[in-house]
């Protein structure tokens, strides 16, 4: 029988009697898009979205600067990029260490598509610590100090681990006063107060890189005024500067932990090394060497807890392969082994867990001799490249008369001032595209091309005289 219109053939229906295929459904009905009526955002925002929610906005500043910068390049302009956070080339390419590239490729259909455990790999959560702490981590262990881990997703992984475990909401973090701009970002998402310490004295008394009453100070009115104490130190090769504390620097710094831990022996006293770019240094492990030192002698005091944020991103060039890993450090080995529980239950209810791949490649690599070997002399090589840069840059700018923060190692240099905005929009002029910060201009260091250095520095020498006068 014909089927009159406007009506589709029934929908088939299964020997369950259940319907299987789509209601008929009018064939002259006008399915064509409407006009969308003119809405308020505002009022939309305030219907779907909390306070802390309407509070996000804003683009990143640094991705907005590249993509300044890719534009002028786009246009065939002479530009230089200062502005990303990523070792490159001479020639502008992603540097890449082929070992870790080549390894990666190879590893088996298992460890490309499966999940890892919780925690992390096994053997990955056993690397973890030698890659962050490094040689002197058998020194630490006859010591009777012990550690465990829990893979991340990258470092900042492990900062939001430290302070979804060791704060509460409400509870304050301490930082310097100059920092890697997502930090604040991460507080506010723990619902965290932040308070600072100089990143350099104003006036020299212990250190000329610590301000060593100011840091005992807020130390100490933190663990007056909350139930615990976290701090996250950026060291070596410090974001946005690239400075670094030698050993005499390291030892203040701790020392005043190891003192507000015993003069609040209720308190929890968490110090956080992010140590991001520690290969990158001349001494990457110099943490490890000052805390083997000082607890060779001095007793560590229980309430105090060493963490390490490992980030194989650049240490491995694997950005986006989020690859991290949190250590503890405590003589209580149940006490770490549970703080490595605890933090495994939160990353479950977080990101579930660590991608699987970059963690058996790093294991691949460093339980292999001579793939280890092969990683560091191309690290080595990725080094160099940086030290060159640093050193052709830090001397067009030493007899400027331009203020420049102690600029030892990795991947940045900072130029302190009030107009960064200003500064930043100048250089561009010229085709110079750095990061305005609050308070200063980070330079990229890691991504401007060697023979280009000396004139990025003279670029922004003049941009930073034209707007200061």
């Amino acid at each position: 029988m014909t089927v009159p219109p406007p009506y589709r053939t029934p929908p088939a229906v299964s020997s369950e009697g259940i319907d299987y295929l789509p209601r008929p459904c009018r064939v002259d009905v006008d399915c064509r898009r409407r006009e969308v009526a003119v809405v308020d955002v505002e009022q939309l925002e305030n219907t779907f979205l909390p306070e802390e929610s309407r509070a996000k906005s804003g683009r990143d500043n640094i991705f907005a600067w590249y993509a300044r910068y890719q534009q002028a390049k786009a246009l065939g302009e002479p530009a230089i990029n200062g502005t990303v956070g990523s070792l490159l080339e001479n020639d502008g390419s992603l540097a890449v260490n082929s070992v870790v590239s080549e390894v990666l490729r190879a590893q088996e259909d298992v460890d490309i598509s499966s999940y890892a455990p919780l925690a992390g790999l096994p053997g990955f959560i056993e690397l973890a610590p030698e890659l962050a702490i490094g040689p002197r981590l058998a020194g630490l262990h006859e010591l009777g100090l012990h550690t465990s881990a829990v893979a991340t997703p990258g470092g900042t992984g492990a900062l939001y681990l430290s302070a979804r475990t060791a704060l509460a909401m409400g509870d304050t973090i301490l930082l310097r006063s100059l920092h890697w701009s997502p930090y604040d970002r991460l507080a506010q998402e723990c619902g965290l107060k932040v308070a600072h310490w100089p990143i350099m004295p104003e006036e020299v008394t212990n250190h000329p890189k610590v301000d060593l009453p100011a840091l005992e100070a807020e130390l100490e009115s933190i663990a007056s005024n909350n139930p615990r104490v976290l701090s996250w130190l950026n060291d070596p090769a410090h974001n946005p500067t690239g400075l670094s504390l030698d050993q005499a620097g390291r030892e203040l710094v701790l020392d005043a932990f190891i003192s507000c831990a015993r003069a609040h022996p209720d308190k929890g006293v968490t110090l956080l090394l992010d140590t991001a770019y520690a290969v990158y240094a001349e001494e990457p492990y110099g943490w490890s060497e000052t805390i083997c030192s000082k607890f060779s002698w001095v007793e560590w005091p229980e309430n105090l807890l060493i963490c390490w944020a490992f980030s194989a991103s650049k240490s491995h060039t694997i950005y986006g392969m989020r690859c991290g890993a949190i250590v503890f450090l405590h003589p209580s080995e149940d006490y770490v082994n549970r703080v490595a529980e605890v933090c495994t239950v939160t990353g479950r209810g977080t990101w579930s867990l660590a991608p699987r791949l970059p963690q058996a490649t790093l294991l691949a690599i460093h339980r292999d001799e001579d793939k280890a070997a092969a990683w560091a002399a191309e690290r080595d090589r990725l080094l160099e490249m940086l030290h060159k840069r640093r050193r052709a840059f830090n001397e067009a700018v030493l007899s400027s008369g331009m203020p420049l923060l102690p600029s030892d190692d990795g991947y940045f240099a900072y130029v302190p001032c009030d107009a960064a905005q200003e500064i930043a929009e100048r250089a561009a002029e010229d085709f110079l595209y750095v990061i305005p910060m609050n308070g200063g201009v980070r330079v990229g260091l890691c991504s401007i091309p060697d023979d280009e250095v000396e004139r990025a520095a003279e670029v922004l020498i003049n941009a930073w005289r034209t707007v200061t006068g």
